[in-house]
């Protein structure tokens, strides 16, 4: 029996050493600045995007990766598998699931199932990782397929945004909350459930807003999986990761920055928590 093989987008945000390790394949989101279009982490690194979104005077959009580029991908993949998995951001948030389920249906040389991860950054990245480890551990498809049914309801990602001021641009908010976000400073702490943004606090001060985030992250302990996720925010994910390490072994949490979607709406400075919650 070949090995089933498993395939993410970009959004995923999972450290390419990872990738490599795991055999995980990535189908890159597009990002456009005007009439200049880039493959995420390809034409475009993260440093750079960074760079031109905060040179930018208006915001670049992101699109799905092409049905063709998924193809690619599937066709490359069924010379060496007859099985494939598809872990891939939520339906509610991008046609992603759309394209990738349009790409399987021409693919004729083996069975690839599209999940919805209802996540995105690392909290769909676990998903992956976690499905690849069991494939290059010689899992079957059924099994592989029952560990991420079983491990989706464990996911969580929280995330403290350093500004509203790009979530107000891209639309997700109101000026009228951009403004009082302004004017009292107000650091947003948000998470992601079943698919969907959730605003859960304000606080006024950067600081105060990742104690928060903690605060919430330690309610979830003993965490089987945790990572770090920051958008041009290296020092403030440093200081997040040693303090999770009172939690979860710091030797094994995942640092990563993240990809222009998130990068886009919730902006630079912005930091987060993807974890797998343990079972008590």
């Amino acid at each position: 029996m070949n090995q089933v093989r498993i395939v993410t987008d970009s959004i995923s945000d999972i450290p390419p050493a990872i990738c490599q390790e795991l055999a995980i394949e990535v189908v890159p989101t597009v990002v456009i600045f005007g009439e200049d279009s880039y493959r995420d982490k390809i034409d475009l690194s993260s440093a750079e995007f960074y760079t031109r979104l905060q040179e930018s005077d208006e915001l670049p959009t992101t699109s799905q990766p092409p049905v063709a580029d998924f193809e690619d991908v599937y066709r490359r993949l069924a010379q060496e598998t007859d099985q494939i998995i598809s872990i891939h951001l939520p339906k509610k948030m991008s046609g992603t699931v759309a394209s990738a389920q349009a790409a399987a249906a021409g693919i004729d040389d083996a069975e690839i199932t599209v999940i919805d991860s209802t996540q995105i950054s690392m909290a769909e990245g676990w998903l992956t990782i976690l499905a690849a480890r069991a494939a290059q551990a010689g899992q079957p498809l059924d099994e592989i397929e029952d560990l991420i049914k079983g491990t989706i309801p464990k996911l969580q990602l929280l995330g403290t945004l350093d500004t509203l001021e790009y979530a107000y641009r891209g639309g997700r908010i109101g000026r009228a909350k951009a403004m009082m976000g302004a004017v009292l400073r107000v650091k947003a702490v948000i998470s992601v459930e079943d698919g969907e943004v959730v605003p859960l606090e304000n606080v006024r001060t950067m600081r105060r807003a990742l104690d928060r985030m903690l605060d919430m992250v330690s309610e979830w302990a003993p965490l089987e999986e945790a990572a770090v996720i920051h958008a041009a925010a290296p020092q403030s994910a440093d200081e997040v990761r040693k303090r999770l390490g009172e939690l979860h072994p710091v030797d094994q949490i995942v640092v990563t920055e993240a990809g222009p979607v998130l990068g886009t709406h919730a902006g630079p400075g912005t930091v987060g928590i993807a974890c797998v919650v343990g079972s008590g």
